[in-house]
């Protein structure tokens, strides 16, 4: 494979495809909340208990699913604000005025997301995020990292804090908290009986001040890998692979070793090998957050390395192009689950194993759907209309117009 290649076709292809597979990882996490009241039980401190086949699936997702897929996603973010603002700078176009109204349409896109079908949202915290990248794109790489580095750090500090409480002090909160069975009673109800109009309004009280509450504190890791990314897109290293191919095996190892301690020690964690007690929550919550960023790191360096095969690329296309159409796929995950849960009234009655069956297939309906569109269009349907809100200008949809075109260049 020569090097023309490798910058060209291969660079956006190989993003495109692990686009797509952190899309897949992501869908994984939101199933639960999607089909049982998972979200009411984590912010009330309820442990999670499951038996059988749900057991080990949790203890799967704990360990390698999840915070690693969200967090493989704000690294792509960061790298393709990097090409984004380079490819508007080399075309002469105002660079930072474009990128803020690409962030103000996504954040329109996630407050209707947020508000009317799920709490779960996670594109208004990237639109939000996302505009503090404008400070750091001029940036030297060597800053960005520094910063990057102790947003983690104090982001895993902070959570960790709970570690430091005596567990006597923790047992007798325990103890004193007010069952939340009612609460957690309640809300299924709302969700398997409630009209729209009443479970919107259910939720905007439930849901959306403790999502509000915590926009702050969830914008910091996202921050932090938008920062690893736009180091790497000033670095160039997604610009030629086989050049920097050598980096990427290199990044695999070094991730690779540093993840394997704090994998062996959460999965001892999970499988209640080893128990902390009261604090067996807290510290797999650490432990968990802790291991996502090397395992991420790991998963997309290795991913990197393995796409460098021509073969492969073509055997994954499918997935790329699942990846170029990432917001579509993303809010039709929520509709179609919503869909199936809540309007055929399975609410609360899937189980885990159950629940990522589910996903499973209709991801792979999104693969083939997003393979027969990408064959005649340019864009999703909701990727054109953030284009158009972006560009202030009908963008051009079918691949037989883009002669015609005087738009930009396809980016992330």
């Amino acid at each position: 494979m020569n090097s023309l290649s490798v910058t060209g076709n291969e660079r956006i292809r190989t993003i495109d495809i692990i686009r797509g597979f952190a899309l897949f990882g992501i869908f994984l996490v939101n199933m639960p909340s999607f089909h049982s009241p998972e979200f009411m039980k984590v912010i009330h401190g309820f442990k999670m208990e499951y038996t059988g086949l749900d057991y080990w699936v949790d203890a799967f997702f704990t360990v390698f699913v999840d915070m690693k897929f969200f967090t493989m996603f704000s690294f792509l973010f960061g790298l393709g604000f990097y090409i984004f603002i380079s490819r508007a700078k080399q075309k002469g176009i105002g660079a930072n005025g474009l990128f803020v109204r690409r962030a103000l349409a996504l954040l329109l896109f996630g407050v209707i997301h947020l508000i009317s079908l799920w709490f779960g949202d996670i594109l208004h915290t990237y639109a939000l995020a996302g505009l503090f990248l404008l400070f750091f794109y001029q940036r030297k790489i060597k800053t960005m990292l520094i910063w990057a580095i102790s947003f983690i750090v104090v982001y895993n500090a902070f959570i960790g804090l709970m570690l430091l409480i005596p567990s006597e002090i923790l047992t007798e909160i325990e103890a004193s908290s007010p069952s939340i069975a009612g609460i957690i009673s309640e809300y299924v109800s709302v969700y398997q009986q409630a009209g729209y109009g009443e479970w919107l309004t259910y939720r905007l009280g439930t849901e959306l001040p403790l999502i509000l509450l915590n926009l702050v504190p969830a914008m910091i890791p996202i921050f932090a890998m938008f920062l690893i990314g736009l180091a790497a897109g000033k670095a160039g290293i997604f610009q030629n692979i086989t050049e920097h191919l050598a980096l990427f095996k290199k990044v695999r190892l070094i991730t690779f070793l540093i993840s394997l301690p704090f994998v062996v020690l959460l999965a001892l964690f999970v499988l209640d090998i080893l128990n902390w007690g009261v604090k067996q929550t807290y510290v797999t919550e650490v432990l968990t957050s802790v291991s996502s960023i090397p395992l991420c790191l790991f998963y997309i360096s290795a991913l990197t390395v393995f796409l460098h095969n021509g073969k492969w690329q073509r055997m994954l296309r499918p997935l790329a192009y699942t990846g170029q159409m990432a917001l579509t796929n993303y809010l039709m995950q929520t509709v179609i689950s919503l869909t199936i849960f809540v309007g055929f009234g399975y609410y609360g009655e899937v189980s885990l194993a159950m629940g990522t069956l589910i996903c499973v297939v209709i991801f792979a309906g999104q693969i083939v759907f997003s393979t027969l569109w990408m064959k005649r269009f340019r864009f999703g349907p909701f990727e054109w209309i953030w284009r158009t809100l972006t560009y202030l200008k009908i963008q051009p949809m079918k691949k037989q117009e883009i002669a015609n075109s005087d738009t930009l260049h396809q980016s992330l």
